[in-house]
């Protein structure tokens, strides 16, 4: 089953794909010649989601889905939130994000590991058969003091997961305590993560109504 997935990110096409399963063929926008950036400029998360799925589903007509993820940091208000991607700067330059994501915490004094409560929020827009469905997924953790580990993608290196998620997947006896999402194995995400949980939901729907 052919299905687009808005995205250009190798990492969140694979784990897309892993989660669907053989079932689904996933295309990319690219693929099928959209290769401009997809307006985001949406105040929330849904926002965001429903105007990708929108502009691909109005070029295209076919069924697709598109997801918009966010990291929110208790001690700065909820942000970075929508503007994950571009905190701090208009490309996605995930180094550069979470150099200020760390000297911000810093700024306000968050410098204990229960200050720094935090979770990444992940809404998928399904446009399934012309008609909008949606799903969500977050993921409980803390914010490291400094970058570590090489896995994983976007803000992997900072975030520390929470220990009782990991018990409840079975992980908790491969990812040491305090280490971060990019120090685990790759499959963590996939078992656990906000866009994975999202992703499980929209696989099941569809597995009930294709």
């Amino acid at each position: 089953m052919k299905i687009i997935f808005a995205t250009g990110n190798k990492g969140k096409l694979r784990e897309a794909a892993e989660i669907l399963g053989e079932g689904f063929e996933l295309v990319t926008p690219a693929m099928m010649g959209i290769t401009e950036d997809i307006p985001e400029t949406g105040d929330t998360l849904q926002e965001n989601s429903i105007q990708k799925a929108d502009y691909l589903f109005e070029r295209l007509g076919c069924d697709c889905f598109a997801d918009d993820t966010g990291l929110e940091v208790d001690a700065l208000g909820g942000a970075p939130g929508v503007h994950s991607a571009r905190y701090a700067t208009d490309g996605h330059d995930f180094a550069a994000n979470m150099d200020k994501l760390l000297a911000e915490l810093e700024k306000v004094g968050a410098m204990t590991l229960e200050q720094r409560t935090a979770r990444f929020r992940s809404v998928i827009t399904l446009i399934w058969k012309g008609e909008k469905h949606f799903f969500e997924g977050s993921f409980e953790g803390y914010i490291a003091f400094e970058k570590a580990g090489c896995g994983g993608f976007g803000y992997d290196p900072v975030f520390i997961p929470e220990r009782s998620q990991l018990s409840e997947a079975g992980m908790d006896t491969v990812c040491p305590e305090g280490c971060t999402v990019a120090e685990c194995p790759d499959d963590l995400k996939n078992a656990v993560s906000h866009r994975g949980k999202a992703l499980r939901a929209m696989a099941a729907w569809l597995a009930e109504n294709k």
